[in-house]
């Protein structure tokens, strides 16, 4: 979507000045994953309009390919405007019903888009905006299968997109589909019906050979066979706290597609995270690798935090 975003501390009612750039859980952890060095495809849909070409040029300008995005003629590029408060409750308004995402559709998805991909993320927003969009869901995870790729899955609930019973129904069977679950301890209790550590345990007796829970405080905690790891939060002064889920995503599944250990992917979740929430957008905070380096040193006491 492109976000429209009001002015730092104006309530979005009052606001006059907006800031434009780009929003979406899989783009935000695509472009996270592209300015870390990793090779990043975009899969959705944008209108033949203004919105639609800002959108696909800032996604190429940080590396992700677009080319399988599609271009819909008839329908507009999704809106999402809000506000920005450190301190109260962030006003967050989306246009997308009717809009080119919400009209995904199996047909959009190529085997040729996931050829050569290790890696396949999806979240629960896409499936939740229609019908069609949670059947190109279905089939995007049937073609990673073929193709070998994993496919991590993060539910992103969004309250104003349906009710408990329907995110349950539409979002919930696809937390058994993925080899990689990142999912919030609301989330997970309101997907299964169960405590998070209960649905990490029944998960990973299926296909899941990892879940990763966000709790409430910002600490996170990476299940396996094999063990658990805990993560706390990093201590940093919060600009905007939206996006940081996506952040944590991005930085967290750099670290397992480089082979790295529980407790290092789960660090650098937490460092990606805690530099986003610092500044305003979703993806003003995304650092390259050698950005996360010297951020997580300095997070972790091992270098002066001034890089001079």
């Amino acid at each position: 979507m492109l976000l429209l975003l009001a002015e730092p501390g104006v309530p979005l009612e009052q606001a006059v000045h907006f800031r434009r750039s780009v929003a979406g859980a899989e783009s935000n952890v695509a472009t996270g994953l592209a300015r870390l060095g990793h090779s990043a495809r975009w899969l959705g849909r944008v209108g033949a309009d203004p919105a639609g070409q800002a959108v696909l040029r800032e996604l190429r300008a940080d590396g992700v390919d677009v080319a399988f995005a599609g271009v819909d003629e008839q329908a507009p590029t999704g809106l999402l405007l809000r506000d920005s408060h450190p301190q109260r409750a962030i006003d967050v308004q989306y246009y997308r019903s009717g809009s080119a995402g919400s009209r995904l559709a199996p047909e959009h998805i190529s085997a040729e888009a996931v050829s050569g991909a290790r890696l396949v993320h999806i979240s629960g927003i896409t499936p939740m905006l229609s019908p069609t969009a949670a059947a190109a869901t279905d089939r995007l995870i049937e073609l990673a299968r073929a193709a070998g790729a994993k496919v991590s899955f993060d539910p992103n609930v969004r309250r104003k997109l349906g009710g408990a019973a329907q995110w349950a129904q539409t979002a919930g069977p696809l937390l058994r589909e993925a080899e990689l679950v990142l999912a919030g301890e609301g989330e997970l209790e309101l997907l299964t019906g169960r405590s998070a550590d209960e649905a990490a345990a029944e998960l990973l007796d299926g296909r899941a050979r990892t879940v990763v829970i966000k709790r409430a405080d910002h600490s996170a905690t990476a299940v396996t066979a094999d063990g658990r790891w805990d993560q706390p939060p990093y201590p940093v002064p919060v600009a905007d706290p939206v996006g940081a889920g996506d952040a944590f995503a991005a930085g967290y599944l750099s670290g397992r597609l480089r082979g790295l250990p529980e407790p290092r992917a789960l660090a650098e979740g937490a460092c990606v995270a805690a530099l986003v929430v610092q500044t305003a957008t979703d993806t003003d905070g995304l650092p390259s690798a050698a950005g996360r380096e010297r951020a997580l040193a300095a997070f972790t006491g091992a270098a002066d935090s001034v890089h001079r």
